[in-house]
């Protein structure tokens, strides 16, 4: 059963029983980039190192809530000091991204794939020193080496020149044909099938356009097109996906419009309540067009890298 609740994430989830979720979507507020004027909020901390370990609590608790096949999408972006501390200085990307993956594969979770969200109508940017940012990282993390991951769900179609050329075959004398067989080399040497002529699985880099839904006093929200394929290959129709930093309730609405039940948590009440209003606008459809139909789910990991 879907339900919103309001309070502190790292404490509400304490109360939610194990293994209640079969996978989390989430995108927390980002470090010193907004102050949404609640007590107790993420983002705010005095060192970016306390910013990192209050996340660390919160997704501890996640842990402990997912299901053992459970997995945690989460979006997460960088920032520029404007600030010297200990290990930063003033000016420096931050690296917070990769310090809070690490943190968390430290504490158990195993850091699967860092997916790059490109976007492809990021706003400009006045400075003339460095390059423009147009990227933000999703990371894919699990509780153990063998998860629930649905790749046919999320397949895309192929190009009709690919499609030629998996009907050709390749020859003994390609690029890779004395390589041996290890992690991302595949020689081809079973038949192709129909599913390889159709479609091809899902890359790492993302394009997906900045949201074009707005919601009165909150910002700073992931569009739907970005964690759809997310929902798709971690759950399964009638599981529960939790979210608990549920903001406008973008998650919640995915969930529902795909068969799944959700949680979504906020510090703000009247987000949530906005967001529930969002979602019950919300019809249900079937998932993903053509390539749902190929999908029957699986639990997948611990035999590949």
């Amino acid at each position: 059963m879907s339900e919103v609740l309001c309070g502190d994430a790292a404490e509400v989830l304490k109360t939610l029983p194990q293994g209640s979720a079969n996978m989390c979507v989430t995108s927390p507020p980002y470090y010193g980039l907004r102050d949404y004027g609640e007590e107790n909020q993420i983002g705010v901390e005095q060192t970016p190192q306390e910013y990192i370990e209050r996340l660390v609590e919160v997704f501890a608790e996640v842990y402990r809530v997912l299901t053992d096949d459970g997995t945690l999408w989460l979006n997460i972006g960088d920032m520029y000091a404007n600030r010297t501390w200990e290990t930063v200085k003033q000016k420096d990307l931050m690296g917070i991204p990769w310090a809070l993956a690490f943190a968390l594969r430290e504490r158990g979770w195993y850091l699967r794939s860092d997916i790059i969200w490109h976007k492809t109508n990021a706003l400009p940017e006045a400075v003339k020193d460095r390059p423009t940012r147009c990227y933000e990282h999703i990371f894919l993390l699990s509780k153990s080496p063998k998860y629930y991951y649905d790749y046919k769900a999320i397949q895309e179609p192929i190009k009709e020149v690919t499609a030629a050329r998996y009907t050709r075959g390749r020859s003994g004398e390609a690029k890779y044909s004395e390589t041996k067989m290890s992690q991302g080399i595949d020689r081809k040497t079973d038949a192709v099938t129909e599913e390889k002529r159709q479609y091809k699985r899902k890359r790492d880099v993302w394009e997906v356009s900045t949201n074009t839904f707005r919601m009165d006093e909150h910002f700073a929200m992931f569009p739907e097109r970005l964690i759809e394929p997310c929902i798709l290959a971690g759950s399964r129709p009638g599981d529960t996906v939790l979210d608990p930093f549920f903001g406008s309730g973008t998650t919640g609405a995915v969930a529902k419009r795909f068969g799944r039940e959700y949680i979504g948590i906020d510090l703000n009440p009247r987000y949530l309540e906005k967001a529930e209003m969002r979602i019950a606008q919300v019809i249900p459809e079937k998932p993903y067009g053509n390539a749902a139909d190929l999908s029957d789910g699986m639990t997948v990991g611990g035999g590949t890298i």
